[in-house]
Formats: structure tokens, sequence, C-alpha cells
């Protein structure tokens, strides 16, 4: 492979890492503004954001269990977002040096 191609793909899956780590803190962050605005937990939209945004959340979605569950959500989901951001910079950035 030529090393303008072997760039260009690494270029490319660099990218993608980094675009699912936005895609997944997107998720997470309109989860959480969602609950804390008091959206209707039984529309549609809330649901889907809800049920997307709990496996992304792995273990923070209990790390921290105030007794407001809007702070809870706030917390945890919010450090989940923060940690996909992470993550997807250092494996983006680690992936560009490795490739």
């Amino acid at each position: 492979m030529s090393t303008v191609t072997r760039s260009g793909v690494v270029g490319v899956v660099a990218n993608v890492v980094r675009w699912l780590g936005l895609l997944f803190a997107v998720v997470l962050v309109v989860h959480v503004l969602l609950t804390v605005s008091g959206a209707n937990p039984a529309n549609g939209i809330t649901r889907f954001f809800s049920w997307a945004a709990d496996p992304l959340a792995l273990a923070f979605k209990s790390l921290f269990t105030p007794d407001n569950e809007h702070l809870r959500v706030l917390v945890n989901y919010g450090l989940a977002a923060l940690f996909w951001l992470i993550l997807s910079a250092v494996l983006s950035r680690l992936i560009r040096r490795l490739g």
C-alpha cells in the first residue's frame, strides 16, 4: 500500500473514531438536557434518547447516587459524555501516530 493511500485510510479511521465519540457525547448530553429540563418521559423523543444513552453511560450510570434524579443524571451522564470525548480524541491521535 502506498504512503498516500495508507495515510488516507488512517485519516479516515481516525476521523470515524472522533465522530463516533462526538455522536455518543451528543446523545448523552441531549438525554441530560431532556431530563433536567423536565421533558415528558412518555414522549417518543425522550424515550429514544433515554434508551440510546443508557448503554453509552457505561459504569458512569451509577457512579454517583444523589437523591435528586436530575442531579444524578446531570453528573453521571455528563461524565460519560466527557469520557467519550476524551477517549475518542486520544484514540484518534493514537491512530494517526501509529498509522
